[in-house]
């Protein structure tokens, strides 16, 4: 396979890797980040928490996670950092995050979806610390493609006690049951034990039993997650803050699709406020000013 851009052939997954993750739904990665790049990240989310944007979303959709300074000592999710912050759109960019995802999802091109800004402040007991089971494809309705990931990007050593995202083994390839209209709602807005059972409800349906797998990522690798593997993040023990970003990403085939409720009422996505149209008047999810390609091969 051409690529666009090289990328070193060591720092991709191997068929293996792509096998396993397929099995399991999750994949860690090798060093793609240097340690400069990701102290660069550190410097550029503080100076976004200080106010600095490079620019500004137009709106604020009821769905969007915003955190402000008023909001408190809670966990901290800020929406769209690769649109608001060049600084930090830069390091995330960096072609192999794409090649990785790529190779990961049988893709030939990889573009954002979004990525959020997330910062877990050395709390053990702020209930807001506590990210339950979910899965993303749930929020995801609204687009045609089942081989979407995310890439948890810790800008530090991250552990069990830090409260690291953990992964329910094999989930991805769970057939769902239980799956209704609440599913599309964030799961802040949903009781997390209705969340816990769901997934132990669909683990029994699939035969078997949920194994979770703590993610230890060290410093400048990260973590990839398939669209259907559930997953969720516990306290922060560790005296520090657990500072990441969560990177959606949607391979070229990605479109978007009229989803609607059980009532006939229409599934938005925040995208659906922020993009371009396409030519039949749809949101456009390949939209390059939020939506920019990471990763293309031809060949």
């Amino acid at each position: 396979m051409t690529t666009t851009i090289p990328v070193e052939e060591d720092l991709l997954p191997s068929e293996a890797d792509v096998r396993s993750y397929e099995e399991r739904g999750w994949y860690l990665s090798k060093k793609l980040f240097t340690d400069s790049e990701v102290d660069a990240l550190v410097e550029a989310s503080e100076a976004f928490y200080a106010g600095a944007r490079s620019r500004r979303l137009g709106r604020r959709p009821s769905t969007l996670a915003y955190w402000e300074p008023s909001h408190g000592a809670v966990q901290r999710h800020n929406d769209y950092i690769h649109y608001e912050s060049d600084e930090i759109a830069a390091i995330l960019r960096k072609p192999v995050v794409g090649a990785v995802a790529a190779r990961l999802a049988r893709a030939d091109e990889i573009r954002v979806f979004q990525s959020t800004l997330i910062y877990k402040p050395p709390r053990p007991d702020e209930p807001s610390n506590l990210v339950p089971w979910h899965f993303d494809r749930h929020y995801w309705q609204t687009c045609t493609s089942d081989r979407m990931l995310t890439a948890f990007i810790p800008f530090h050593d991250c552990g069990e006690e830090m409260g690291t995202i953990t992964m329910v083994d094999g989930s991805n390839r769970w057939r769902e049951i239980g799956g209704g209209d609440s599913t599309t709602r964030h799961f802040a807005h949903r009781d997390p034990a209705e969340l816990d059972e769901l997934v132990r409800e669909n683990a029994r349906h699939n035969g078997t039993e949920m194994r979770a797998v703590p993610m230890v990522i060290p410093k400048g690798h990260m973590s990839f997650h398939h669209c259907r593997t559930y997953h969720g993040s516990g306290a922060n023990r560790s005296g520090q803050p657990r500072r990441a970003i969560s990177l959606h990403l949607q391979d070229g085939d990605n479109r978007y699709r009229r989803h609607e409720l059980s009532d006939g009422t229409p599934v938005t996505y925040n995208h659906d406020h922020f993009v371009r149209a396409t030519a039949q008047g749809a949101p456009d999810y390949s939209d390059p000013e939020f939506c920019p390609v990471l990763w293309k091969s031809h060949g």
